[in-house]
């Protein structure tokens, strides 16, 4: 069920700035979050997908979410009115170099699920999602880069039974984080 649309930015918003942090602002923002649950995007590009990505996350109590500075869309007016909020409300990492920003998060106990349909992947649902964690999720059509991968701790995939071979971003978001929120114990 959703929840009612008040807390949708007043028009005044859109105009206050998002305030944007980099990969050394990372040990700042864990500091005080228990088992934290962050969302990480690897290249999405398309500003509705990252607007609605941004959304779901704040609305799966993620600490902050993780975006490249490069081959990214950059938190324009539009990714602000997707996210009915969440941009304003919810810290941005914009990160230079995503490895790096992925080791740090490694550094500070935080564990790395990357999304892929590698044949190492395992289900989502048998992944155990409790605890620290960040979730990667890759830009449209292509996913998470092989470096990206690769300094991942886990690959997870979303079991697709129909003929459609991926779902979009925003939608796997959403489902990889809300499985992590459920496997936490929030009803």
């Amino acid at each position: 069920m959703a929840r009612s649309n008040d807390r949708a930015p007043r028009h005044a918003d859109l105009h206050k700035p998002v305030r944007l942090y980099d990969e050394a602002d990372i040990p700042a923002l864990l500091r005080d979050v228990r088992d934290p649950l962050i969302l990480v995007l690897d290249g999405v590009q398309d500003p509705h997908n990252l607007g609605a990505c941004l959304r779901n996350a704040e609305c799966a109590g993620c600490a902050f979410v993780v975006i490249t500075r490069k081959n990214s869309a950059p938190v324009t007016d539009t990714v602000r009115k997707v996210a009915v909020g969440a941009a304003e409300s919810l810290p941005i990492v914009q990160a230079n170099n995503l490895r790096n920003a992925l080791v740090k998060l490694k550094d500070n106990g935080v564990w790395i699920a990357g999304t892929s349909d590698h044949k190492a992947s395992q289900s989502l649902y048998a992944a155990k999602l409790a605890g620290p964690l960040a979730i990667v999720l890759g830009a449209e059509g292509d996913g998470i880069r092989h470096l990206t991968a690769e300094t991942c701790d886990f690959l997870l995939r979303i079991p697709m039974l129909g003929q459609v071979p991926c779902l979009n971003v925003s939608v796997s978001a959403g489902v990889c984080l809300f499985e992590a929120v459920r496997q936490r114990g929030h009803r």
